[in-house]
């Protein structure tokens, strides 16, 4: 590619590889890509090696070994929330379900899986929440949805928790289907109760033979319910519902032949995406992702510059900066990654009124022009103090969050670094709902960080004590400080975040720019139109 084809500028690198903070930096990410890994290990493990061991001696394929098949053969699958319940009281790592993004017969698909040796694939609060997550997904990218199933139907000790989160569920499928969003069920096992409404409400479902069995009680519960004796087959095999009921599309003779199948019947789906990016070379970037290791540091109270993270990901290292001279916290400009257009907003420390302003400006213009957007997370959140409050910061992070709030071309959030307070809203965190949010392992995310809390706790009991004119009691508020510091450190963990799906999972930095790819190509699955309807900016 010639100057001319690309206009955007070069991004000069300014880091140095050979400097102890480089180095400390990269081994310190290293170490804990490290930790990362062992729990992505943990989490394809599902019930553990009795319950794998007796899945496979009666002839089934596990999970992930189904998902495998089912994909191309040189397809990613770009899997979400792997690490959900990970040390979440009753849950296994994984929430006994799996569920990702990748390519089968060429078309771009959701694929999510009940995790049989994991209580035989029932159905708990947190797997609830993660299938809606992937709902979502489906729905938001126009993505069609394969669902493999084995599933016991709801964890019933626990029902209160899953009975209207669980109920969700159907409710997306039948939601998707108005709107024109093939779903296909392939069902391995017995799939009772809530199980069973998932086949119902697919288009698309295929049962294999002598295997499959789907039922909304199964026989123990239907003689004791109302008296009749029946076998599993005559009940809700997979002879029966091909044959009789009819809620069988397809009878496959074994798993294999149902995943075959599963592959026929996205193949004539004809599926075409409903936005296509103008088509661009894709260039590399002209240095190594491995640096982004040496260059975020693992403490978040140490900054730096975005613009290295930008250079690393972004094609040919090429990047067109709006406003470079104007609130310099907040980076802003565009550039395309794999072939996509993206507009960037990266933060390089607190947001000021300047920085807010700027950055509402810009996502105004990437809706104007279709272009989806990238949000680069590393910020404690807005400024503070007398002279920012006077000058109107809270109007001016008011534009921001109006802005964020009402786009409409697809964000993508990865945080890099810290998260805190309404920073982490201004830069689309969770609760504005972003296409998809991924984070590093250094990332932290609070309201406030735990030093900082404990030190209002401490003025706040100092005050309280002076006007009823009573000493400190030291020791106590030393106990108080502690542990709520304590408290907010490790729920400002990643890996807590993680456990609870306030993200899509923590990824190695350098698998960056492949997973923005991955997630800007299932965006473009659905229409990509910005906005021009905002709320009332106040001046």
């Amino acid at each position: 590619m010639t100057r001319a084809e690309q206009p955007f500028p070069l991004l000069q690198s300014r880091i140095d590889p050979r400097s102890p903070e480089f180095r400390a930096n990269h081994e310190a990410n290293s170490k804990s890509l490290v930790g990362l890994r062992a729990a992505l290990v943990e989490a394809t493990v599902g019930g553990g090696e009795k319950y794998t061991s007796r899945h496979k001696a009666a002839g089934k394929l596990l999970p992930r070994e189904r998902i495998e098949l089912l994909l191309d053969r040189d397809s990613y699958f770009l899997e979400l929330c792997a690490l959900a319940g990970k040390g979440v009281p009753g849950h296994t790592v994984g929430a006994g379900f799996i569920g990702g993004i990748g390519r089968v017969s060429g078309v771009e698909v959701i694929i999510t899986a009940n995790d049989s040796t994991v209580k035989g694939g029932a159905i708990s609060e947190m797997t609830a929440w993660k299938s809606g997550r992937c709902n979502d997904i489906a729905e938001q990218n126009r993505l069609p949805s394969i669902t493999l199933i084995e599933s016991a139907g709801a964890d019933l000790p626990n029902q209160s928790k899953i009975f209207v989160p669980g109920g969700r569920g159907f409710r997306d499928l039948t939601n998707r289907s108005a709107q024109k969003i093939p779903s296909i069920c392939l069902v391995f096992g017995s799939s009772t109760a809530g199980g069973a409404y998932i086949p119902g409400m697919s288009d698309y479902t295929v049962m294999v033979q002598n295997q499959a069995q789907v039922y909304l009680a199964g026989p123990p519960l239907v003689k004791m319910a109302i008296g009749e004796e029946t076998t599993h087959e005559e009940l809700g095999g997979a002879e029966m519902h091909s044959r009789i009921s009819g809620v069988s599309d397809y009878l496959a003779r074994d798993e294999h032949d149902a995943i075959r199948i599963g592959r026929e019947i996205v193949a004539h789906l004809d599926w075409r995406k409903s936005a296509h990016a103008t088509p661009r070379p894709i260039e590399a970037p002209k240095y190594a992702a491995d640096d982004l290791l040496g260059i975020a540091s693992p403490d978040i109270k140490v900054p730096f510059d975005q613009r290295e993270v930008i250079a690393r990901i972004v094609d040919g290292s090429r990047f067109s900066e709006f406003k470079p001279l104007y609130g310099s916290t907040l980076i802003c400009g565009w550039a395309h990654l794999h072939g996509f257009p993206i507009g960037i907003l990266a933060n390089n420390g607190t947001l000021f009124s300047e920085s807010a302003q700027k950055g509402a400006q810009f996502i105004q213009l990437c809706n104007q022009s279709n272009v989806p957007l990238l949000f680069l997370q590393n910020t404690t959140g807005f400024m503070v103090g007398k002279k920012v409050e006077q000058e109107g910061i809270i109007k001016h992070g008011a534009k921001l969050i109006n802005a964020v709030s009402n786009s409409t071309v697809p964000a993508i959030t990865i945080m890099t670094g810290a998260s805190y307070g309404a920073g982490n809203y201004a830069m689309m965190g969770r609760a504005y709902a972003p296409r998809f949010l991924f984070t590093w392992p250094n990332h932290r995310i609070a309201v406030m960080g735990g030093k900082q809390l404990a030190g209002v706790l401490d003025i706040i009991q100092r005050d309280a004590a002076a006007k009823r004119n009573e000493p400190v009691d030291e020791a106590k508020l030393g106990v108080m400080k502690a542990m709520t510091e304590q408290m907010i450190d490790k729920e400002s963990d990643p890996y807590f975040a993680t456990a609870r799906m306030w993200d899509d999972g923590i990824i190695d930095p350098r698998d960056t720019r492949t997973v923005i790819a991955i997630a800007l190509s299932a965006a473009y699955s659905a229409p990509v139109h910005g906005s021009t309807s905002w709320g009332v900016f106040r001046h």
